[in-house]
């Protein structure tokens, strides 16, 4: 009883935050509610069985992702004003993709739900004396390395593509040049000026 209240619970503040990060009309607060979602749908992993799961979405995903979403949507000052004018006339193309959407899912529903006709929660079996964590390690590092190793690059593109998109140049902003640093002398760092008495600043 208690699980199945704490299902409840963790399911429906993670769809009501999933409502309000496509809803929101400040990016920034989209961003938020993301990392709500995904807090709830680590809870739900963590109900299933599925601990190692749920650590991995919040390290990774709550902890890397979606920080870095923050912080581009905080660094690249988009007008996003501009860019809700067409909203009204991509609507019905929209609407159209979202129905389809709902109708998958729906249709995933249905098979999930047992030969018995109730859905119920079940935690991950054992086998073998094996947690989910340690055999889900070595099915990992084992068959799917290749995989494994391209989500990394993946991942490391998205990052170098953030810092690439903030650091555009903008005029009357000062730049470091850290060559330009490196090859000072004597000669073009210091300068030595001689001051009367009473004529300083």
């Amino acid at each position: 009883m208690i699980q199945a209240i704490a299902f409840y619970l963790f399911a429906g503040v993670m769809i009501a935050s999933a409502v309000m990060v496509v809803s929101a009309r400040n990016p920034v607060h989209s961003v938020l509610f993301l990392i709500l979602a995904f807090f709830n749908a680590a809870a739900l992993f963590v109900l299933l069985g599925a601990e190692f799961l749920a650590m991995i979405l919040v390290v990774v995903y709550v902890g890397a992702v979606a920080v870095l979403f923050l912080f581009v949507v905080m660094m690249l000052d988009i007008n996003f004003a501009l860019l809700r004018e067409g909203f009204m006339r991509y609507l019905p193309v929209g609407g159209a993709v979202g129905l389809v959407l709902l109708a998958e899912l729906v249709f995933v529903g249905m098979a999930w739900i047992d030969a018995a006709g109730s859905a119920q929660l079940r935690a991950a079996p054992m086998h073998g004396g094996v947690d989910n964590t340690r055999a889900l390690g070595r099915l990992i590092y084992t068959h799917y390395a290749l995989v494994f190793q391209a989500s990394g690059l993946v991942l490391l593109v998205a990052m170098i593509g953030a810092i690439v998109l903030t650091l555009r140049q903008r005029p009357g902003v000062k730049r470091q040049d850290i060559g330009r640093q490196l090859s000072r002398t004597r000669d073009t760092g210091v300068e030595i000026v001689k001051i009367k008495p009473r004529t300083g600043v």
